[in-house]
């Protein structure tokens, strides 16, 4: 039990006693009176006042409107004959949850200028009772100018982190959406061609086992060579698809490199921060996927690599000093090219592919949250 109330204490912060004061000092200020008939009228009016003030929480459309205006007389009637301003501070709470923009600036202007012109008058009047909580009377005067934007503010705040939410909710299903895409063509690409000669030579095999032995042996082999093949590629598939982390492809690029005797150098090596586990296993295919361009196409002698990253985005840089000549319309049919460019739209990321002495492929991506600083 004594826990329930610390977590609830904890949640809610000290709102709860400052409500229930403002409840039960109407009537301190209702015992002040002189007469039964004036307490009796001002203990009708508090509960009249409650229970009204209830009922506009609970109401939707115009008649939360006819409530507040209600509300309103009923707390500039407390303030001019009971010395009571505090009402004031639950109708500024009230009109702070009204939606409609248009309503709450014209109610928010009526219960401030109304009880502005009741505050004033009190004072006029020298009212012994309303000027000894004078101190009181600015801070909820203040309250009234203020909790009304704040708590509109707070909700259109919640309102809008909710939307965003539910986008990243929907970015992240159909990020997860184009990645079954990706590997459904890669499957039908690499696996559907072999399993396609794989039956037909099956077939043929079949055919040919009692007509020329020997030659369905041979196409048996064939079989099992391609079957080979398919397997392989489905290993390297699926072993892409598991999550590498880059400073782990650097070593296999460096390892790359030095068997087909190439030089590595790498500029530099930052702490990537910001970039979530799906980020950085694209950049790590991207990266594999450039290294070994340049093995298999460049003929070039040395090969650098810069990973950097700025304020909002990721950059890193693959150059060589090969006679490969290299740019983005020339590219446009290398399926490697076409692969990091749809792995990359994943992300919000890009390519750029530029030729001369040599090729460059610049990658960049944009950090998942942006850094402070």
């Amino acid at each position: 039990m004594l826990n329930k109330y610390v977590n609830l204490l904890k949640s809610t912060g000290i709102s709860p006693y400052i409500w229930a004061v403002l409840a039960i000092l109407p009537f301190y200020f209702i015992s002040q009176l002189s007469t039964t008939a004036e307490m009796v009228v001002g203990i009708l009016l508090t509960l009249s006042f409650f229970f009204i003030y209830w009922f506009a929480f609970v109401s939707k459309g115009w008649p939360v409107y006819l409530w507040t205006c209600l509300l309103i007389i009923m707390s500039i009637a407390a303030t001019g004959f009971y010395s009571y301003v505090y009402f004031a501070f639950f109708l500024a709470f009230l009109i702070g949850n009204i939606k409609d923009r248009i309503a709450f600036l014209v109610l928010y202007f009526i219960h401030l200028i109304s009880t502005s012109g009741a505050i004033n008058f009190n004072i006029v009047m020298k009212d012994e009772l309303f000027l000894r909580q004078l101190p009181f009377v600015i801070i909820i005067w203040v309250s009234i100018i203020l909790l009304p934007f704040t708590i509109r503010n707070k909700k259109e705040l919640g309102h809008l982190e909710e939307k965003l939410e539910d986008a990243n909710k929907r970015i992240s299903d159909l990020v997860k959406l184009e990645e079954r895409q990706r590997i459904a063509r890669d499957l039908h690409d690499t696996l559907g061609q072999k399993l396609s000669l794989i039956g037909l030579k099956s077939d043929l095999a079949r055919k040919l086992v009692y007509k020329d032995p020997e030659k369905a042996r041979n196409e048996l082999r064939d079989v099992q060579q391609t079957a080979r093949t398919a397997l392989n590629e489905v290993r390297q598939m699926v072993s892409e698809m598991r999550g590498i982390r880059l400073r782990d492809e650097l070593t296999h690029i460096k390892q790359l490199l030095s068997a087909a005797e190439i030089d590595f150098k790498l500029e530099t090596e930052p702490t990537l921060t910001n970039v979530s586990l799906l980020t950085e296993n694209i950049l790590s295919m991207c990266l594999k996927e450039s290294v070994t361009n340049v093995v298999k196409h460049s003929k070039a002698t040395e090969c650098l690599v810069s990973i950097a990253q700025t304020r909002d985005e990721v950059i890193i840089t693959v150059s060589d000093n090969g006679t490969g000549d290299v740019n983005d319309q020339s590219s446009a049919n290398g399926h490697g090219l076409i692969g990091m460019r749809e792995r990359l739209e994943f992300v919000n990321g890009s390519l750029e592919v530029t030729g001369g002495d040599g090729s460059k492929l610049v990658i960049k991506v944009p950090n998942d949250v942006k850094q402070i600083g």
